[in-house]
């Protein structure tokens, strides 16, 4: 049954009914060619589709995508006889869940022919169904349903639950899902302890949802993610990690980040994240470290070009989870955190592994956790070329996030000390590409490879070629490029003196 509601919200914060559901049948043409190729199909087989959950959600507000989301009476196999000679390629990686997947190129509203009228569209076609998880149990048991409303009521959320019956595009909202999204309230079609027992993971979609829709999480859902925290333990690693991706990626991550932690759930999921909140001393010695994550990340997002990053976004979110580890207060006063960045490095890897992220991807965001306070050796510009190369060297394909990290990290209220931080990592970014222009820093390499120093040594493959290709690396570094006399030289006069 629907929440019992109270109403904390002013009614004329609500559109006109009727006038937000036209909204949504007018940006349901968009895609009308294909849902209503597909609708009619399901419905000469004797079955019925309806487009719903995010897809209905989405035209509400106008960002349909081409990613449609439909539910439908037929069994899989049902469904995959009828999509099969339809759709241009078929996947059944879902069929487990009631899921069958596929892909079909179609046009506009309006087209009629090939051209910029046609896109690809990616479908998912579920059978209705309720799940739920046991007690101790890693992956929910699916049970097929048999009317649209059992389906709309087993959904995350109300404005998840709406739905639009096909071909005759009938608007079917028994949980009020509409007067929710226009007051931009998450809240559970039945009661949120039932929704979060059937599937724990919900309590992490509600703060992704948060973070992704600007959305408020209603006071009973809030109460109820507090209470069940714990039940998140019983979620297999790789779809936690999946919703903490979606929510790290979204426009607005700190709501849903503070919701996690504010509720108890990050404790379970990414418990390095509420350790940052220190207790502070009496006479403040040291800033917010949790609030500073925070401020970083959305400076970071503030600096991406292309499009969210997830590298450049863990690795801000992360940087400082060694601090609780290694502060120190020190007999002067001062508070310290001492290799903060070499424990703060080994701990992302330990989470990310433990949340089964790629390995790649372990790999460079704890590369960066370890190289984010490197450019604080700086200073005012003293580096030698030489401190110059090695920091491009160790960020090697990360450089560019490295930059972007080094200057999100900046968030101390002080502007001429801000601005001072600014103009003196302007100065090493352009020290960096003058050497790159004039060196190839993107590749640093030694003067000589591995077959000039086996034919100049007369030596045959061995651990001694890397030996010399290290030393011969090291005065790469340290001199810039060598002419090949130089280098020959200095490779002879090495290997004479291990003799």
């Amino acid at each position: 049954m629907p929440n019992d509601r109270k109403d904390t919200h002013a009614p004329q914060s609500l559109p006109v009914l009727s006038q937000v559901q036209q909204q949504a049948v007018s940006e349901l043409l968009r895609v009308s060619p294909i849902a209503d190729d597909l609708a009619r199909r399901f419905e000469a087989a004797g079955f019925s589709l309806a487009l719903v959950g995010g897809s209905v959600r989405d035209a509400l507000l106008g960002r349909l995508g081409n990613d449609l989301d439909f539910t439908t009476d037929a069994r899989p196999q049902d469904v995959l006889r009828i999509v099969r000679p339809w759709a241009d390629a078929v996947w059944e990686v879902g069929i487990a869940f009631g899921t069958v997947g596929c892909r079909k190129r179609a046009p506009h509203a309006g087209q009629t022919g090939a051209g910029d009228g046609v896109q690809d569209y990616q479908l998912e076609i579920t059978t209705y169904r309720s799940e739920a998880y046991d007690r101790d149990s890693r992956k929910p048991e699916v049970a097929y349903g048999d009317s649209l409303e059992e389906d709309l009521l087993r959904r995350d959320f109300t404005v998840n639950a709406m739905a639009v019956a096909l071909p005759r595009k009938e608007f079917i909202d028994p949980h009020q899902g509409l007067e929710d999204l226009a007051r931009k309230v998450l809240r559970t079609p039945g009661t949120p302890q039932a929704s979060f027992s059937d599937d724990p993971l919900r309590m992490l979609r509600a703060a992704r949802f948060a973070a992704q829709l600007d959305f408020q999480v209603a006071d009973e859902v809030r109460a109820a993610m507090t209470a069940m925290a714990d039940r998140i333990g019983i979620v297999s690693a790789e779809r936690v990690r999946d919703e903490l991706n979606k929510l790290v990626l979204a426009d607005r991550p700190r709501r849903g980040l503070t919701l996690l932690v504010d509720t108890g759930l990050a404790r379970h999921v990414l418990p390095e994240l509420p350790a940052l909140r220190l207790e502070r001393d009496e006479h403040h010695r040291h800033k917010d470290v949790y609030e500073h994550s925070l401020t970083v990340l959305e400076q970071a997002i503030a600096l991406e070009t292309e499009g969210p990053d997830l590298t450049l976004r863990l690795a801000a979110l992360l940087h400082d989870i060694g601090k609780p580890k290694t502060r120190r207060f020190e007999k002067d006063g001062r508070v310290s955190f001492h290799h903060h960045e070499v424990v703060g490095a080994k701990m992302t890897k330990a989470r990310m592994t433990k949340l089964k992220y790629p390995n790649e991807l372990v790999k460079d965001v704890s590369r960066l956790v370890e190289l984010h306070l490197r450019f604080h050796g700086y200073g005012t510009g003293e580096w030698t070329d030489s401190a110059v190369r090695r920091y491009v060297r160790d960020a090697g394909p990360l450089l560019d996030r490295l930059h972007k990290l080094t200057r999100s990290d900046c968030t101390t209220r002080n502007k001429r000390k801000a601005l001072a931080l600014s103009q003196s990592y302007d100065s090493l970014e352009r020290r960096i590409a003058q050497l790159q222009e004039q060196e190839e820093l993107d590749a640093i390499r030694p003067d000589l490879d591995g077959n000039q120093i086996m034919e100049i040594l007369g030596i045959g493959p061995g651990p001694e070629i890397g030996e010399a290709y290290r030393h011969l690396l090291e005065l790469r570094l340290e001199h810039g490029p060598q002419e090949h006399e130089t280098a020959v030289a200095a490779l002879k006069e090495w290997w004479a003196s291990r003799a």
